[in-house]
């Protein structure tokens, strides 16, 4: 694998960091620091700290898919934790680390995750309607078509996929979900095109989204790491976390500035309370790619990273 230099990303065929310098560099790592990758994934963010780091630093990388694991370096500083980021905590106090410095989420799927037909995450391939990023779980993309009720549907492709006509597909699902096999992510399309809605490839890839967010329980376990990382940050240290649709980002604007998830609504300037959060916000506007990366990695294109200091 290459190591990282300062042009260019460390990143291989498993992934490719997205906004890597400017979330390294958010960071402001401090060379004996201790610092948590929550989604190692290929481990190009990971060998940016690394690099950063002194023979004192610590890095803990979590990553609940098993096919990251071929990827952590023979690094003496690196403890690899094959779990969900919401077990954040539990797993600091098993290896007694009370405090750390940083904490780094990029919460995209992988390259690898995508272009591997056997998970069910693209649309691009055929593959079993899977989508779990955990495979020791039980509950596949499948599972939910079939056993979800009309209104549970409804709800979660709303939510989740902000599909524009989500009650009209839900109804659909359940009309013909016993007539109709969904075992295969083509399979799945080819019912459902009679709903399509505006351009197919979109509306496809807002389904995939939904299920897939609803199979790994994604924004359950992004507001379980942002609650818990007020609580293992030292004051100074920074929490970085780049997004890639609305729902997330979201979720992490409002956790920095109001420490809760409550949708922002105009700030009333009649309120005296003010609703202290624990963190300073460093970006007030989320950084985004720049062209040359966009052009360089299509997928960067959404991505936004947030940054925020502890107080």
């Amino acid at each position: 694998m290459k190591e990282a230099t300062h042009n260019q990303p460390a990143g291989n065929d498993y992934h490719i960091p997205v906004l890597y310098h400017e979330a390294l560099e958010g960071l402001s790592i401090v060379p004996d620091g201790i610092y948590v990758d929550a989604t190692f994934g290929g481990g190009g963010h990971s060998r940016g700290i690394l690099g950063k780091l002194s023979s004192k630093g610590k890095l803990i990388a979590f990553d609940q898919d098993a096919d990251a694991q071929r990827n952590v370096p023979q690094d003496e500083r690196v403890i690899f934790v094959p779990q969900n980021f919401r077990h954040l905590q539990r797993f600091l106090r098993l290896y007694k680390i009370e405090k750390i410095n940083g904490l780094l989420a990029d919460l995209g799927v992988s390259s690898h995750q995508f272009n591997e037909a056997t998970r069910g995450f693209s649309t691009r391939f055929e593959g079993p309607l899977d989508m779990r990023m955990d495979a020791r779980q039980e509950g596949t993309a499948m599972n939910i078509l079939q056993t979800y009720s009309e209104q549970q549907l409804h709800k979660l492709f709303e939510q989740w996929g902000e599909v524009t006509n989500a009650k009209t597909l839900a109804r659909h699902i359940v009309q013909n979900r016993t007539i109709s096999s969904f075992k295969t992510t083509n399979a799945l399309m080819a019912m459902l095109s009679p709903v399509v809605k505006g351009a197919p490839n979109k509306y496809f890839a807002q389904v995939f989204q939904a299920l897939r967010i609803e199979v790994n329980d994604e924004m359950g376990a992004l507001k379980d790491l942002l609650q818990q990382s007020a609580q293992v940050l030292q004051s100074g240290g920074r929490i970085a976390v780049i997004t890639f649709h609305s729902i997330e980002d979201r979720l992490v604007k409002n956790f920095f500035r109001r420490g809760s998830f409550e949708e922002i609504i105009d700030e009333n300037p009649f309120e005296t309370v003010e609703k202290k959060s624990g963190f300073k916000i460093i970006t007030r506007k989320p950084i985004v790619p720049t062209a040359e990366e966009m052009k360089r990695n299509s997928r960067s294109r959404s991505a936004k990273l947030r940054i925020a200091e502890k107080d």
